[in-house]
């Protein structure tokens, strides 16, 4: 076993599907963490994935994220301190309602393996 210890970088390292800056974190594994970020009065795409699940947790910002899975579908209130699943196959998008940037991290699980994971589906806005 060995042990892993990232820095965030200030700049996005990549773009994700949904459009959302996104910097990359430690990882292992079973499991990968990453910063999402959307400025102000940004929405992303609406997407799903193949084969992973996520958790998040906001940790700046306020916004709004959708989330569809078979008949269950929700739109929740996101704020600092608030976390979130979104199991496989689960539609989403998020979107910043505020005046700052909307940060959340995630963890993906197994890890992300690539940008074909994501697919773009029909959303709310």
């Amino acid at each position: 076993m060995s042990f892993v210890t990232k820095q965030r970088s200030l700049a996005a390292d990549v773009m994700a599907p949904d459009g959302s800056e996104v910097r990359i974190l430690a990882a292992t594994a079973r499991g990968s963490m990453a910063q999402f970020t959307l400025p102000a009065g940004a929405i992303s795409k609406a997407v799903a994935h193949r084969s992973v699940e996520e958790v998040w947790l906001v940790t700046e910002g306020t916004g709004r994220m959708w989330r569809k899975l078979g008949a269950a579908e929700e739109v929740v209130e996101l704020r600092p301190g608030l976390s979130i699943s979104i199991p496989t196959g689960t539609h989403f998008q998020f979107r910043n309602d505020g005046d700052g940037p909307l940060h959340c991290v995630g963890v993906t699980m197994p890890p992300w393996p690539g940008m074909d994971e994501a697919y773009e589906v029909t959303g709310p806005w």
